[in-house]
């Protein structure tokens, strides 16, 4: 028998990354009433960065562009935080399918790449101040999303399971990637089929890579004339950037793995491979970080599915799936990255994508 009080909702926003915190923030703004509720135990969603010495290090989107992406670039005003150019003086490195190693030209990136000081945790933790703790619950996995006469009612919990929570909203932000969405949520009634399937094709941006961040205490590889990028045919590692502070230690290299996921998961001394390669390519100093993290994005199960093992060899031309922003009559909004009208995938797009879906919400 099914105890579960339901709890009765205007706005009910889905998924904490970028997007959902952002939507959050707009809603208050407004004073309007929601609920933000998010699978894991911590916000950010594909924004991770774990603290050296109050230096976040990220190990999802590093960078944004002020000069093509303006809403990131007014948000980081706002919010009074401070960007800066990422470090890339200096030749390079390029290691051969052998394990040759070469020094090459540098380039710099064009447009010109900004990092945020704090790491991109930064803005998630800005934004959030501007919404009442509780309003986000965390650990609420929603399993269940029904069209009924009197609203949407969502589902927390796990499929097939007692719920953990329901609630009745009368609209419903979906900022999830829309291939999370249709493989892990049950909508009643069913969703088109042509819909399904466009969100299941929509591949979700970094699902299937890892990143890795190695810190040190000096900049070695600047002091050798080297910019810290790198690009390797040999090895788990395939691209390499500066990843430092802005004007101080720690100083990092960080970048891809270059493997896929299923070849990692067979590799289970991977951060020694991570560092000998890291040796081969800028000395014998590199292989000894004061600190190493590692993220499998492929293994997160509130980010990637099965559909998300093989690796991206280009960005997606992202647009709202199937052509559609909202369903049900404009109660459940797609917000996510990856349903943005223009620069999907970035967090340009998961900023546009949020504002769209709060312009787009019907007014009581």
């Amino acid at each position: 028998m099914n105890t579960t009080t339901i709890q009765r909702i205007d706005t009910l926003i889905i998924g904490a990354g970028l997007s959902g915190i952002y939507a959050a923030s707009r809603l208050a703004e407004q004073n309007r009433s929601f609920v933000l509720l998010e699978a894991r135990n911590r916000i950010g969603g594909r924004i991770l960065c774990p603290q050296y010495e109050g230096y976040g290090c990220d190990l999802g989107p590093s960078w944004y562009w002020p000069e093509i992406h303006p809403t990131m670039a007014r948000l980081v005003d706002t919010l009074n935080l401070k960007g800066y150019r990422q470090f890339e003086n200096g030749f390079g490195r390029y290691q051969q399918h052998s394990g040759a190693v070469h020094t090459i030209r540098g380039y710099g990136s064009e447009p010109a790449s900004w990092r945020i000081v704090g790491g991109m945790m930064a803005l998630v933790t800005r934004l959030c101040e501007r919404v009442l703790r509780d309003t986000i619950r965390l650990n609420h996995p929603v399993c269940g999303i029904e069209r009924r006469s009197d609203g949407i009612r969502v589902t927390v919990g796990e499929l097939e399971k007692a719920p953990w929570a329901e609630f009745l909203a009368q609209q419903v932000v979906l900022a999830l990637p829309p291939r999370l969405t249709a493989a892990t949520i049950l909508f009643t009634p069913d969703l088109p089929d042509h819909l399904a399937q466009a969100m299941l094709k929509t591949s979700t941006w970094m699902a299937g890579q890892a990143k890795f961040y190695a810190l040190y205490e000096t900049p070695f590889w600047r002091d050798a004339g080297l910019s810290g990028q790198a690009f390797s045919e040999h090895g788990p590692l395939g691209e390499i950037h500066d990843g430092s502070n802005h004007v101080t230690a720690p100083y990092g290299l960080t970048g891809f793995v270059g493997m896929p996921a299923a070849q990692r998961n067979q590799q289970p001394c991977l951060n020694q491979a991570i560092r000998e390669q890291l040796a081969d390519l800028f000395g014998w100093a590199a292989a000894t970080p004061t600190r190493l993290f590692y993220q499998d994005w492929a293994r997160e199960s509130f980010t990637a599915t099965a559909y998300d093992q093989p690796p991206l060899r280009a960005h997606p031309d992202y647009r709202p799936p199937a052509g559609q922003s909202a369903i049900w009559d404009g109660r459940v909004h797609f917000a996510g990255t990856e349903t943005a009208d223009q620069h999907g995938g970035y967090l340009e797009g998961a900023l546009r994508a949020a504002e769209r879906a709060i312009n787009n919400l019907q007014s009581k």
